[in-house]
């Protein structure tokens, strides 16, 4: 059909860049992973289709940093990038959501017991659409590093969480946005388990000074591609 789009060939993950399901250093993952080859079900129109996000719908929430028209604690941040496929092709108008710590460390959500203090003025999680060449912005606060029980004194990394939603329920990918110089990268199994050290760096963003607002916020950027031999490190 004229004017259609043809479908590139997927090309598989090298080797290592990917995380594993299980990773010794990672203590949740032994007990979680899967202990079966896995099954691979049809999709049905439902999976494959819907549903659709619309911003008229799902209004964005481009701003973490604001509560009522109040500023949270900590280091106001702009972070932005681009997402794309194997062959740098836009994904254009997808939904992306963030949720983080606030910058003591601590999550918006009742599981969360850390001591630490509880921000009302930071929203904790918000959604962004990107544009028509993919690129998509946010504004927040750095998050804090924050205390788990993997190990004796274990501590995780500054870190975003990002979900990126494709087509339907069953296109949806779920990621972290590190911080350049952190030194728990070293000492991070969740960082540690993707072999691969070119790939894990996929997951650090750069200090982006074109974006940086005076006197205001720093900016990061960090750019993302959904599958192919250079892609972006997911969750499994």
């Amino acid at each position: 059909m004229q004017g259609e789009r043809e479908a590139a060939p997927f090309r598989p993950y090298p080797p290592g860049t990917q995380p594993a399901y299980d990773v010794p250093g990672y203590g949740s993952t032994h007990k979680r992973h899967p202990q079966e080859p896995l099954v691979q079900l049809p999709h049905t129109v439902t999976e494959s289709i819907g549903p659709h996000f619309s911003s008229a719908h799902f209004p964005p929430i481009p701003d973490l940093s604001l509560v009522d028209g109040k500023p949270a604690l900590g280091e106001r941040i702009i972070v932005h990038g681009r997402i794309t496929d194997e062959d740098g092709r836009p994904v254009s108008n997808t939904i992306v959501e963030i949720w983080q710590a606030n910058a003591s460390g601590r999550y918006q959500h009742p599981g969360d017991q850390h001591d630490a203090p509880i921000d009302p003025n930071f929203r904790g999680e918000g959604r962004v659409y990107t544009d028509d060449q993919g690129w998509y912005r946010f504004t927040s606060i750095k998050p804090g590093a924050y205390p788990w029980r993997n190990h004796h004194n274990a501590w995780r990394p500054n870190h975003i969480h990002f979900s990126f939603f494709g087509s339907g329920f069953a296109a949806r990918l779920i990621t972290q946005m590190y911080f350049p110089g952190d030194p728990l990268l070293a000492l991070d199994p969740i960082f540690l388990s993707i072999p691969d050290q070119g790939a894990r760096n996929r997951l650090v963003c750069a200090l982006d000074m074109t974006v940086t607002e005076p006197e205001w916020a720093l900016g990061y950027r960090f750019d993302v591609v959904l599958r192919g031999r250079e892609a972006t490190p997911m969750e499994s």
